[in-house]
C-alpha cells in the first residue's frame, strides 16, 4: 500500500513503523479507544512494536457508528490490518476485546492473509463458553461508575460529561458481547496464550479452560486485578514478548 494511503488509515493513532521487527496489535477494552494503551511503551522486547487499534465510534472516530457485533468488527479490521501483516505479529485483547481479537484472527485465516504468530486473550471465556460476566447486566448508571473507575486506573480524573460520551459505545460493545456465542469455534493454526489474573473478580481465571478448543493454548497466571493490564505491568510485557518470539521461531522452523 502506498505511504500516502497508509497515512490516511484511521485504524491507528500512530502509523506502524516500517522498521519494527514484529508487531503486537492491541484491541481496546469495551467502551474505550486506542489511547487507553497510552501507558504502554512503543516497543517491547527485541523490536516488537505496540500498535493500539482505533475502532469506530471512539475518540477521533467518534462520529462513526461502532460495530454491532464482533463478526462485523472482524470483517473490517482484518482488511485494515492486512497491509501490516508483513512480519511476525500478534493480536491482544482483554475481556470483551479478547473475543474481538479471536474473531479477527479467524477472519484473517479465512481470507488467506498471513495468520497471526500468536493470539493473546486475557480475562475472557472461550467463545463456546459465553456470554457471561457482571458487566452484561449493569444499568447505564452502573456502567458510568465502571467507566469512572477505569479512567482513574488510567491516571485520569473522571468527568461525567465525557463519561456519558463513552457510554453509547460501551453499551454497543456489551450488546455485541451478549450476542456472541460460537458453539463450534474455528481451531486456529496459530498458538494462543490465555492470560488470567489472580485477583480478578470479574472473570475468574479458573473459568478460562475452554481456549484449547480454539487452538494450541498456553496458560499464564499473573498477579493483578481486572484493570491491571492497562498499566503495562512488566510481567505481562515479558509474557507477550517471549511468546511472540517463540511463535515466530516455531513458524520459521516449520
Amino acid at each position: 500500500m502506498p505511504t500516502s494511503a497508509r497515512m490516511r488509515n484511521k485504524w491507528f493513532l500512530r502509523e506502524p513503523s516500517p522498521d519494527a521487527k514484529a508487531r503486537l496489535f492491541l484491541i481496546p477494552y469495551s467502551g474505550c479507544g486506542a489511547s487507553m494503551y497510552r501507558q504502554w511503551p512503543q516497543f517491547i522486547g527485541d523490536g516488537i512494536e505496540i500498535c493500539a487499534v482505533q475502532l469506530p465510534g471512539r475518540e477521533n472516530r467518534l462520529r462513526e457508528e461502532p460495530h454491532a457485533t464482533y463478526e462485523a468488527m472482524a470483517d473490517d479490521l482484518a482488511d485494515a490490518l492486512q497491509p501490516y501483516l508483513d512480519r511476525p505479529y500478534g493480536l491482544f485483547g482483554h475481556c470483551g476485546s479478547a473475543l474481538g481479537a479471536y474473531e479477527t484472527a479467524v477472519r484473517i485465516v479465512e481470507r488467506g492473509y498471513t495468520p497471526p504468530t500468536r493470539l493473546f486473550v486475557s480475562s475472557q471465556l472461550a467463545p463456546q463458553d459465553g456470554p457471561a460476566g457482571r458487566f452484561l447486566g449493569l444499568s447505564d448508571e452502573e456502567l458510568l461508575d465502571e467507566l469512572g473507575r477505569l479512567v482513574v486506573e488510567l491516571g485520569g480524573k473522571p468527568v461525567r460529561s465525557l463519561l456519558e460520551l463513552s457510554l453509547g459505545v460501551l453499551r454497543a460493545d456489551i450488546e455485541a458481547n451478549k450476542q456472541y456465542h460460537v458453539a463450534d469455534p474455528t481451531y486456529l493454526p496459530c498458538p494462543l496464550t490465555a492470560i488470567g489474573w489472580r485477583q480478578d473478580v470479574e472473570l475468574l481465571h479458573t473459568l478460562m479452560g475452554g481456549w484449547p478448543v480454539c487452538g494450541d493454548t498456553t496458560y499464564e497466571l499473573l498477579d493483578g486485578e481486572h484493570y491491571t493490564f492497562t498499566g503495562a505491568p512488566e510481567r505481562l510485557l515479558a509474557v507477550l514478548s517471549a511468546d511472540l518470539v517463540a511463535g515466530s521461531s516455531a513458524n520459521t522452523a516449520a
